[in-house]
């Protein structure tokens, strides 16, 4: 169990003081690009809009979020009441929001769950799984979107030559080390997690690597705890995890399609290429080191999917829908749901000073 002074730590991280900075950034970024872009007459499409791809949208966002819900509910064996489900979930969405996107919610997902009264071996576990999955689902994906939208998954008509070089190796790149990891996890949880542990001890004891030896001795050991927990869990588990995880991310990259579709005429192809591109701007935004991605996520949708939206103005005003609806919304739902869980937890004294801070 981790000590108060920890608790206190992990807490701190998500005040939500620090919703200011990612707003300020993000909603920034979007004026910026709305000034530089605005020209009169930009925003007709509005009037010729779709509203039942809106209330695709909305469905497809409770969809994903019901998703979550029950994912994080049947992977804890369930352990967690259904509105314990939704907690640790909309403050998990609520942390990745306020923690770079490299980091992401999945840093305090085994805090929420150990606070849950889930010991913190088994949260680790659980953890574990959802990452282990979430990566097999990009693994798994990208032939598929390849196969479906050939060389349109890159944006050509936006960067060119060198860039889009540049672009395809880093994704290539991403997604052999996501191979490798997710092959690694799977041989650690089914397999043989000791060996595992050794081999990433003995790699990263080499000169130049030695500096994150312990914290790869740490996740090696969290491997080994990891698989001694989940040792049992019948195909059926493993299944209806697998299928809830297909379920959350293609809802969840489904989402700027539906937009676009409420102002632009869609065809499937259409929306196929754009579901695509979607694994490759998600891939981009790792390297941001803003909280929930801001700026980053606002300056490179353009490039993805311009093409689609229609006038950069009319671009702009998508990507602004898109990150109230996949960003913002979130913040707020986190403010809510975020002092409520610290005092069923915690108390109510402990709640008015993480609020506070």
């Amino acid at each position: 169990m981790s000590n108060p002074q920890q608790d206190r730590q992990l807490l701190d991280k998500l005040s939500p003081s620090r919703m200011l900075l990612p707003v300020v950034i993000g909603l920034g970024v979007v004026g910026f690009m709305f000034w530089r872009s605005y020209k009169p007459g930009d925003l007709a499409p509005l009037a010729d809009a779709r509203p039942w791809w809106l209330l695709v949208t909305v469905l497809v966002l409770l969809a994903r979020d019901l998703g979550y819900v029950y994912r994080i509910k049947h992977i804890s064996e369930e352990t967690l009441s259904w509105k314990q489900s939704l907690d640790v979930i909309m403050i998990w969405e609520f942390a990745s929001c306020v923690l770079p996107s490299a980091v992401g919610g999945t840093a305090i997902a085994s805090f929420l769950l150990n606070k849950e009264g889930i010991p913190l071996g088994k949260s680790l576990a659980y953890v574990m799984v959802t990452a282990m999955l979430d990566n097999l689902y990009f693994v798994v994906a990208v032939p598929l979107v390849i196969l479906l939208a050939g060389d349109h998954i890159y944006p050509h008509e936006a960067i060119q030559g060198g860039f889009i070089l540049t672009l395809k190796i880093f994704f290539g790149l991403s997604y052999l080390f996501t191979l490798a990891y997710s092959a690694l996890m799977v041989y650690a949880l089914f397999v043989n997690p000791h060996s595992v542990k050794r081999f990433l001890v003995r790699l990263f004891s080499l000169k130049g690597l030695h500096r994150w030896r312990r914290k790869a001795y740490l996740h090696g050991q969290e491997m080994v705890h990891a698989s001694a927990q989940l040792r049992g869990n019948g195909v059926g588990y493993w299944l209806q995890a697998a299928v809830s995880t297909a379920f959350v991310w293609t809802a969840r990259y489904l989402v700027i399609g539906c937009l676009i579709a409420a102002f632009v005429p869609m065809s499937a192809a259409m929306f196929g290429i754009i579901f695509a591109r979607n694994l490759i701007y998600k891939v981009v935004l790792l390297v941001a080191i803003t909280p929930g991605g801001a700026g980053f996520a606002e300056g490179a949708f353009p490039t993805f999917f311009r093409k689609f939206a229609g006038s950069d103005t009319m671009t702009n005003f998508i990507l602004l829908l898109y990150r109230i609806v996949t960003y913002y919304l979130y913040l707020v739902l986190g403010t809510i749901f975020l002092p409520r869980w610290i005092v069923r937890v915690f108390g109510r004294k402990e709640a008015k000073e993480v609020m506070a801070s």
